[in-house]
């Protein structure tokens, strides 16, 4: 062989031996994220082949499937009370693929799961068709009912957790969105999509308020300072007088802090609660310093930048602050900002006598009849010590029952309510309309506690001097907890 002949045989060699480490690369090394790959029209095609399995809430389906009659995808998911449950389930649409647990339980769902394998192999020799999986929810029908229609046409979140295991009872956002009017992939679904983006609508209704927006906690967060004054010793008891000045000067400040209500110079824990006292509070947040304000926030979730439901909440921050912005943290109005579900996490976590459990909305997996995996609660921290949360019971309790608090719309015939209003300025020098939070617990007769709520409203279409935690938010949190009550009742 010639020499200019040997130089393209071993040439083409090469090239023969490129192509066969690229298709080996890509039939082993790639295939399966190339088979995931969203932008494979095959996996829609597949993941739409079959009827979809379910999302259950409380033995019954809040998710099916329809045929179409026409184009790729054989099957398109649909919703009942889509709305109300869209925080939950999320959306699963054959043109703009998925979130939440539609996405994230994809695999149970659409039946390509590997656990799903033995089940699959077995229906196709028997001819029958493939079919998803379920995924069980730990939600409660009624409570998510209250909390929707609760919050109503207002802009704003519940969360609702069971304090023993971290259960998620409710998780509504409002405004929201129904997922059956872009479930398909026609030039109408297209067009409801685009009304629900960000860019073509203020209000935002995709977005979960109840796990992904973090607001100003307000005076809830008292609920903490107070926890961080009790346990590094700054006061020894709830009924002892705190010798807090009104006003009060911010540290390295010129400015002073002032109250809303009641006669807070000097008051005690109990009192500075009911009546909401900033003064008091910000003194104690100044006492305890910023890091063991920070410590104190961190046992209770904030600072966890992965806490996932198992969607992924937003991380709620206590930050490193100077003096004057750690004392305005501690009354909620600093740099410190919270989710609904953190805020709900720290009434959690005081029902439950310190222990704050991990929150999750899944409860179980299922194969048709067969359960694959059980969720099993999962103890995040001792937030507090059994002594100090039972302190910060008697508060809370106190917020709603005593006539002077300022939480008794909160109030249920028959039950201990423990309670925490907020009202939490917004924008710059407050000058757009406040938020409004009511945090809380129930407690029955033989000392469980069978929930704890938190809830926001951002009402814009509220006159500002109507707008008080305890007013707007508070009876939401009320019919909540009769809900999830009820239910064990």
């Amino acid at each position: 062989m010639n020499k200019p002949l040997r130089r393209i045989a071993i040439f083409c060699g090469f090239l023969v031996l490129a192509l066969l480490l690229r298709d080996n690369y890509l039939q082993y090394l790639k295939a399966s994220s190339l088979a995931d790959d969203d932008e494979n029209r095959r996996v829609n095609i597949t993941r739409y082949a079959t009827p979809r399995g379910d999302i259950i809430v409380g033995g019954k389906a809040i998710t099916g499937s329809v045929e179409n009659k026409n184009g790729d995808f054989k099957y398109k998911r649909t919703w009942t009370n889509g709305p109300m449950w869209a925080p939950v389930t999320g959306y699963s649409s054959q043109a703009f693929g998925a979130n939440q647990l539609e996405k994230l339980e994809d695999g149970i769902l659409s039946g390509n799961d590997d656990r799903l394998f033995f089940r699959n192999t077995l229906d196709m020799f028997t001819g029958k068709e493939k079919e998803g999986g379920s995924v069980v929810t730990t939600l409660n029908a009624a409570a998510q009912k209250a909390a929707y229609e609760g919050l109503g046409d207002k802009k704003g979140a519940v969360a609702a957790i069971e304090p023993s295991t971290g259960k998620i009872l409710a998780l509504v956002s409002t405004p929201s969105y129904d997922p059956s009017k872009f479930a398909g992939s026609s030039d109408k679904d297209a067009e409801e999509w685009s009304k629900v983006q960000k860019k073509n609508n203020r209000d935002d209704p995709m977005l979960n308020r109840a796990l992904r927006e973090t607001y100003p906690p307000g005076s809830t967060f008292k609920v903490v300072t107070a926890a961080a004054a009790l346990e590094n010793g700054e006061v020894a008891g709830i009924d002892d007088k705190t010798d807090t000045p009104d006003p009060f000067p911010l540290p390295q400040s010129s400015n002073k802090l002032t109250n809303e209500h009641g006669e807070c110079k000097n008051a005690n824990l109990r009192y500075a609660l009911m009546v909401s006292c900033n003064t008091v509070f910000a003194k104690m947040a100044d006492n305890v310093g910023n890091e063991k304000m920070i410590e104190q926030a961190t046992k209770f979730g904030f600072n966890e930048a992965e806490l996932d439901t198992p969607v992924r909440a937003a991380e709620s921050i206590y930050p490193k602050d100077n003096p004057p912005q750690n004392a305005l943290d501690g009354i909620g109005q600093g740099s410190n900002r919270a989710t609904p579900l953190q805020m709900a996490m720290v009434a959690s976590a005081v029902a439950n006598d310190g222990k704050l459990m991990k929150p999750y909305m899944v409860d179980q997996i299922w194969a048709k009849l067969d359960p694959l995996e059980t969720t099993e609660p999962q103890q995040l921290s001792q937030a507090v010590s059994a002594k100090t949360a039972q302190a910060l019971q008697q508060m809370m309790e106190t917020v709603v029952e005593n006539p002077q608090g300022t939480g008794g719309k909160a109030k249920i015939d028959g039950v201990k309510v423990g309670g925490k209003t907020g009202t939490a300025q917004h924008g710059l020098n407050n000058s757009e309309k406040p938020y409004a939070w009511f945090i809380s617990y129930a407690k029955l007769s033989d000392g469980s506690a069978p929930v704890a709520v938190a809830v926001v409203v951002e009402d814009g279409a509220a006159n500002r001097g109507d707008i008080t935690g305890g007013g707007l938010a508070g009876p939401i949190a009320r019919d909540v907890m009769k809900a999830v009550i009820g239910n064990k009742k």
